[in-house]
């Protein structure tokens, strides 16, 4: 994400599967320029080990992407103006499993294993997704290998991707498949259907219940996901041997929300910015060294008490140094936050304000590591970042009206080497606009 828009050309739907040498796991992708997330565009993304690489779980007999999100009747363009004109969204008109309000189904055979690749697209709620009579193993968050822990049930929060495996060790026949707001006024329901090969039954009995409105379920929960040391990841060492806990912190970096009025419209922001996108992408303008398109630190790394106003919010931070993140949530709402470019440890969440004493609680051991975190009401979330990726990277809420109201930023991680070991030139067939347009790249 640039920071503006440039032309992009249209998208569709598909579930597209790789293999990359420092990178497994499952993840969703989706327009996320302005406010097109709205009209749809999903697909899965699943990015495999490579051969000779071991998977802590045998091959299962099916590979699903499970993409479950709220859903709104009005078009993308009505939503898009009821947030310019300063307004909040509504509550979701529905949610929907791969793009169905009810009658998605998965088809199985009695007796075998299957991996569902589960990703929340949805614009604001918090989803909790379960199937009837049936456990699911957690294998991988987010390109992790999970310890591979069982639940009933599974709390998706927006952005976010889980691998679980489903074994069918029930008779044949149709079980509901649920995925149910949480943390709403009104619990927005939908089903689906798990259907046995053979099977002549529909699914029956009383829908499966799930959590409502608990933020302690949701928390212990969220301790439990933890990585497996032991197992491989995109490499063959093991993910244990990298020992995040042992690194010295070089910066402590405090976002916390804000909610309200800016020139008589709603906006939101992180430490009293609300994030306006420049006239030029910003990894353009930094590349050519256009002046005047951004300021570097016009944010501060610590939240200031002071009302919201609008900039082009931009935090310098240093390539190859160690540093903790922590969101602060004051508001009565479950955030979501996402970083690209990156992946993170979740070393500690809990409730009330952070402070450096509550270092005395972080996992430092076996966090997981993914790339996108909820904090949730009154509570704070800390994360570790390991920064080896040259560029300018975007931090933002996965509550898609606040991000496109101002809850982002970017981080612009810096170095002064021009090596191609650290950072590859913008290629040259990019798309250039703003003040970029006209410029030349230079070749790959």
């Amino acid at each position: 994400m640039y920071g503006t828009t440039c032309p992009i050309p249209p998208r569709t739907n598909y579930t597209y599967t790789l293999q990359v040498k420092d990178q497994i796991g499952s993840f969703y992708y989706f327009p996320s320029l302005a406010f097109h997330k709205a009209a749809g565009g999903f697909g899965g993304i699943r990015i495999l080990s490579r051969p000779g690489i071991p998977v802590p779980f045998a091959d299962p007999a099916g590979d699903y992407t499970v993409l479950i999100g709220d859903w709104y009747k009005s078009n993308h363009t009505d939503l898009k103006s009821r947030l310019d004109r300063g307004k909040k969204l509504p509550l979701p008109d529905g949610v929907l499993i791969n793009g169905r309000s009810n009658g998605a189904t998965l088809n199985v055979e009695q007796g075998k294993t299957y991996r569902l690749r589960i990703s929340n697209v949805g614009l604001q709620i918090s989803l909790n997704f379960r199937i009837q009579d049936h456990k699911m193993k957690l294998v991988e968050v987010e390109g992790t290998h999970t310890l591979q822990t069982m639940f009933s049930s599974l709390d998706v929060h927006i952005g976010q991707s889980y691998s679980v495996l489903i074994t069918a060790d029930q008779s044949p026949r149709d079980y509901y498949v649920v995925a149910s707001s949480r943390f709403t006024d009104k619990t927005i329901t939908t089903v689906g259907v798990l259907r046995y090969s053979g099977s002549s039954t529909s699914a029956s009995g009383p829908i499966p219940g799930g959590p409502t409105i608990q933020i302690d379920w949701s928390l212990n929960q969220a301790r439990e996901i933890r990585t497996n040391l032991t197992a491989s990841g995109p490499r063959p060492n093991p993910q244990g041997s990298y020992h995040y806990g042992l690194i010295p912190l070089i910066r402590t970096i405090v976002f916390g929300s804000s909610a309200g009025q800016v020139n008589g419209k709603q906006r939101y922001g992180l430490n009293s910015v609300s994030f306006m996108p420049a006239d030029t992408p910003l990894k353009l303008a930094d590349f050519f060294k256009i002046s005047g398109v951004y300021k570097i630190n016009s944010i501060s790394d610590k939240p200031n008490g002071g009302g919201l106003y609008l900039d082009t919010s931009v935090l310098q931070v240093d390539y190859r140094t160690f540093i903790e993140i922590v969101f602060e949530n004051k508001e009565d709402i479950v955030q979501s936050y996402h970083l690209n470019g990156y992946s993170f440890w979740v070393v500690g969440m809990d409730g009330g304000q952070w402070n450096t004493g509550s270092r005395d609680g972080y996992n430092l051991r076996d966090a997981v590591s993914r790339s996108t975190v909820q904090v949730y009401p009154k509570s704070w979330t800390a994360i570790y970042i390991a920064l080896d990726n040259v560029g300018m990277w975007n931090l933002r809420s996965e509550f898609w009206a606040r991000q496109y109201l101002g809850q982002q930023v970017y981080l612009r991680v810096f170095t002064t080497s021009t090596s191609l070991r650290d950072e590859y030139p913008i290629p040259k067939n990019s798309r250039l606009c703003g003040r970029a347009k006209g410029r030349h790249t230079r070749p790959l």
